[in-house]
């Protein structure tokens, strides 16, 4: 911990949230990274709507970053942004450095984003047990964006 506030939750709660914080937090900034890649990158008919979907895209989960790092230094703990913290602790899969057309970035873009999804809803349950319902709600928070984000992604791979 590196500062003591009066927040009545104990030393114990605060670690072991953070801890929880932390894992979703890497996975964002991979996930935002990855976001920027297809937005820098895709290629293909539907180019300019993929374009803008993907950097608004980006701009959500950028709003994710920030309520999982500033929940982490709320709670007393240092939020730890650096790339190699993220690269080696982020649970989303690889994106493929080959994708270039729409519907490859949708498709890798949907896999990171249902896993990162899943993974906060998760950390619903392993906060509410660890007695943060503050960070559950976070967690709410940011699983019910991540699945209409989701749906919006998936909503441009569906045939009809």
């Amino acid at each position: 911990m590196t500062y003591t506030s009066r927040l009545d939750l104990s030393d114990h709660v605060r670690k072991e949230a953070c801890g929880l914080l932390q894992a979703r937090l890497s996975d964002a900034l991979d996930l935002e990274a990855q976001a920027k890649q297809a937005h820098w990158n895709v290629k293909g008919p539907h180019f300019l709507q993929l374009h803008e979907l993907f950097d608004r895209l980006h701009g959500e989960i950028e709003d994710f970053v920030d309520l999982l790092a500033e929940r982490i230094t709320t709670l007393g703990h240092v939020a730890d942004g650096r790339i190699a913290t993220t690269a080696a602790n982020s649970t989303l899969y690889g994106y493929p450095l080959e994708a270039s057309g729409g519907e490859a970035h949708l498709k890798a873009l949907a896999g990171s984003l249902g896993a990162f999804g899943k993974a906060a809803r998760e950390g619903i349950d392993q906060a509410t047990l660890a007695g943060d319902a503050d960070t559950a709600d976070l967690f709410t928070q940011i699983s019910r964006e991540t699945d209409k984000q989701l749906w919006f992604l998936e909503a441009h791979l569906q045939a009809h």
